[in-house]
């Protein structure tokens, strides 16, 4: 498949746009009729607390802490429906399911809240699925959300902050890395650069390559009369050269 695959469509910036504005207005709600959805988030290893695996990606703690997930999830869900628009849909959905409930089996006993978890899914998902693939395009924009997000790698860890659920960042990187394996990416052609890359590439009706055998070998062999023009168009030049005589002195110049 080649660069075909990866077109524009309204879902490139729908998706994100409706994504994070449904993020926004479940803040309102919270904040304009006081609602407490803190206690819908994941409580770990309690039965009540596994409808935080559906609800904690829209729960946010604060102004700070919706702001900061929502840049990245505008950018990475853009990213992630303009590259992967076959998978996209299932990565954030199988996403914020399957790390909401790692989250529920490792953290901690506090409630954890907020669409961080997602991000890490998708960061990893797009790092490792375009290591895999190997296509030149998606190789790049895996090292593009590195240079962009690879400092989120730390809050992985336990004990850089506290405040944050590095289970729930933990979980999203291990989401998003068995997602890249079992989701599969159609072979990527490489871009066509010399005639002899095309498919319907014939070595015997190309001039330059009848004179060379099956092992490369040069094969001296006398040009025939039809292939003449088509070899004349690699020497010939339309460019007009003037040659001029001068006289210095005694000694005569030629120069060109």
């Amino acid at each position: 498949m080649n660069d075909n695959h990866f077109k524009f469509t309204t879902a490139v910036i729908g998706l994100p746009v409706f994504f994070v504005l449904f993020l926004w207005i479940v803040y309102w709600v919270q904040i304009r009729f006081d609602f407490d959805f803190y206690q819908n988030g994941i409580y770990p290893r309690d039965f009540s607390g596994l409808q935080g695996v559906l609800f904690s990606p829209f729960i946010h703690e604060n102004l700070s802490h919706l702001y900061n997930n929502s840049i990245p999830l505008l950018v990475l869900l853009a990213a992630l429906q303009f590259f992967y628009p076959k998978q996209s849909f299932s990565v954030v959905v199988y996403g914020i399911l399957f790390s909401g409930l790692i989250t529920w089996i490792i953290g901690r006993e506090n409630f954890h809240i907020g669409a961080s978890g997602l991000i890490y899914v998708i960061v990893s998902f797009i790092f490792f699925k375009g290591i895999q693939t190997g296509y030149y395009r998606l190789v790049a924009l895996s090292f593009a959300v590195t240079l962009l997000y690879g400092g989120m790698i730390w809050y992985v860890f336990p004990d850089v902050d506290k405040t944050i659920s590095w289970e729930g960042h933990l979980a999203g990187f291990i989401t998003g890395f068995a997602m890249s394996l079992f989701y599969k990416t159609p072979e990527y052609a490489k871009p066509i650069v010399y005639d002899w890359q095309k498919p319907d590439f014939n070595p015997e009706n190309d001039a330059f390559m009848k004179h060379f055998d099956e092992d490369g070998n040069f094969v001296n062999t006398e040009i025939p009369e039809e292939d003449l023009e088509d070899i004349s168009t690699y020497y010939n030049s339309n460019l007009s050269i003037n040659y001029t005589i001068t006289k210095r002195e005694s000694e005569d110049k030629i120069g060109m």
